[in-house]
């Protein structure tokens, strides 16, 4: 950032962000942190990888309204009340490669991320092994034809995979990329999405650039959005990498990271 530009606006990643791993709350720091930037004048906007529906837990956890939000990755944007204004699917016309694909590697679960529904190909107690070892969620959600896929508009997909079969997956399925926060599983998206993608646009409707935007993130799927904002800030239990994209490496989620960045960039009200 140079000294003549301005923060304006405000990026938040959720999970192990936002969002505490350990205690599955969001720090009273952290919401002290954003209302003391909205008294200061910034735009607050979520970035995350949740599909729309699963704002929900989110909003119950916390009582504050952000003025955007950037969801599946960039894929779908929304304003305050949740109306999208921007929808980048998946191409259509890779579902046919995607389904075959799936059919050659049936040990792979796939989560499809609709607008407004969530679904899985198939259940496996390996996945949902690895995902408890994780200390992480199991897909447990209803179980479809992933063919639902060729008549239902789908932004994301989580697909349950070693890291070592993205590059064949995004080689024998044109137009989409992995992007990872962890080994377990990688998001799907668009090969031209991203929250980065998403950020420029909800700022454009502001009226704003992302250098005059403060990013927060931890995971894979946040380091191009640390790079492409202002100021970049990876919490402190973020990977190596992700650290390595920031401008500013802030503490961890349950040590008052957010609190502690918002202080050191003196953007609170």
């Amino acid at each position: 950032m140079t000294p003549m530009q301005k923060i304006k606006a405000a990026f938040f990643d959720i999970d192990g962000t936002l969002l505490s791993f350990a205690t599955r709350r969001v720090p009273a720091s952290a919401a002290r942190a954003l209302q003391g930037m909205r008294d200061a004048g910034l735009r607050l906007f979520i970035a995350s990888g949740r599909p729309p529906m699963y704002l929900t837990p989110l909003q119950k956890e916390l009582d504050f309204r952000f003025d955007g939000y950037v969801l599946t990755n960039g894929q779908c944007c929304t304003g305050a009340d949740g109306v999208p204004f921007y929808n980048q699917p998946l191409p259509a016309a890779s579902v046919p490669a995607l389904l075959r694909w799936l059919e050659e590697h049936p040990d792979v679960v796939c989560t499809f991320c609709e607008a407004d529904y969530v679904y899985d190909n198939r259940h496996s107690e390996a996945v949902n092994a690895r995902c408890r070892a994780a200390g992480m969620g199991l897909p447990d959600h209803p179980v479809e034809d992933p063919a639902r896929a060729l008549t239902r508009v789908t932004y994301q997909l989580n697909a349950y995979m070693p890291p070592d079969l993205d590059a064949p997956f995004a080689a024998a399925v044109p137009g989409f990329k992995a992007v990872r926060w962890n080994d377990v599983f990688a998001d799907i998206i668009p090969a031209d999405g991203g929250k980065t993608e998403g950020m420029a646009r909800m700022l454009a409707r502001f009226g704003l650039t992302p250098a005059e935007a403060i990013a927060f993130g931890d995971g894979g799927n946040d380091r191009e959005m640390l790079r492409a904002a202002g100021i970049g800030v990876a919490m402190g239990n973020a990977a190596p990498a992700v650290q390595a994209a920031a401008d500013y490496v802030t503490a961890g989620v349950d040590e008052d990271g957010i609190w502690k960045a918002a202080r050191h960039f003196q953007l609170l009200g």
